[in-house]
């Protein structure tokens, strides 16, 4: 059967549900980088898949009454995070979730030059062809017309976020029934004016960003923008969910903001942030799904 939907921008015409899948590294990442369009396409009936790469177990620990959790003590965050990530998938409409290789067969390889890079189930330790041929069966079983992941520098660095972008970029190749590919990032302007407004809100318990200390995209480099206004309080219940890696404030009057660990206030805006890596981009403006039809 045919459907005529009219979900995005422009109707599109489709033979089954859109479908959207996103790669990220870490539990957690789905929320931070991409709840509000996770919240929204889902609200919308998109069948949304997230494939989450690792357990995240050299994640820092935010409670202090968990910290016996972490990888040099008990050793069992991962484990808990899992918990931590099916209630956030549940905030935000999510019914498909993947661990790539199955649950624990990836291990969080921690930041560059430590010793959790060694790990023999370290992301980074693995084989690209492995992973990617891993995800490359996942995208012909669920069969998205969308695939999101990071970009090349993995937003900011983090060497599991480069080894998604990698496996990522060489599924999709494999795969060519894919309409289109985008990465993630955070918009510059977005990111100074809810700074800016930060500075102003009485109570606030993070400390204020730096200027450039925040990892930022170019606006003239962004061909996406996705308003996610409407699905805020969804993307603010799954970062609570996450609450051993984030710390979530509002003011009561509409005001919001998070920090990881380092407590370092970050802004909640209204809009996700994406640039097209494959595919046409003619209607993808504001809607990733855009023009397709």
């Amino acid at each position: 059967m045919t459907l005529r939907i009219c979900l995005y921008s422009d109707p599109v015409t489709l033979t089954s549900p859109p479908r959207l899948l996103l790669v990220h590294a870490h539990p957690d990442d789905e929320s931070l980088w991409t709840g509000g369009t996770i919240a929204r396409y889902s609200a919308h009936g998109v069948h949304v898949t997230v494939v989450t790469c690792t357990l995240g177990e050299e994640g820092e620990i935010i409670p202090a009454g968990l910290r016996e959790l972490a990888a040099d003590a008990a050793d069992q965050l991962g484990g808990y995070r899992v918990g931590e990530l099916r209630s956030a998938c549940a905030a935000l409409g999510v019914t498909a979730h993947r661990f790539l290789g199955g649950i624990g067969r990836w291990r969080d390889s921690g930041m560059v030059g430590v010793q959790a890079n060694e790990h023999p189930r370290a992301f980074v330790r693995g084989s690209v062809d492995e992973q990617a041929a891993m995800l490359a069966d996942v995208l012909r079983e669920v069969r998205p017309q969308v695939v999101v992941t990071y970009d090349a520098f993995g937003g900011y660095g983090h060497p599991d976020h480069i080894r998604a972008h990698e496996i990522t970029t060489a599924a999709t190749a494999e795969v060519s029934d894919i309409d289109r590919v985008y990465y993630a990032v955070t918009s510059r302007d977005a990111t100074e004016q809810g700074a800016a407004a930060l500075a102003g809100m009485a109570d606030l318990p993070f400390r204020l960003p730096r200027p450039g200390e925040l990892p930022v995209t170019d606006d003239a480099d962004i061909t996406t923008t996705v308003d996610i206004s409407d699905h805020l309080s969804a993307k603010l219940r799954a970062l609570r969910a996450h609450s051993t890696q984030v710390s979530v404030w509002q003011d009561g009057a509409g005001g919001a903001s998070y920090a990881l660990s380092n407590g370092i206030a970050q802004p909640v805006v209204r809009e996700e942030f994406y640039v097209l890596a494959k595919g046409t981009g003619a209607g993808a403006e504001t809607d990733l799904f855009g023009g397709l039809g």
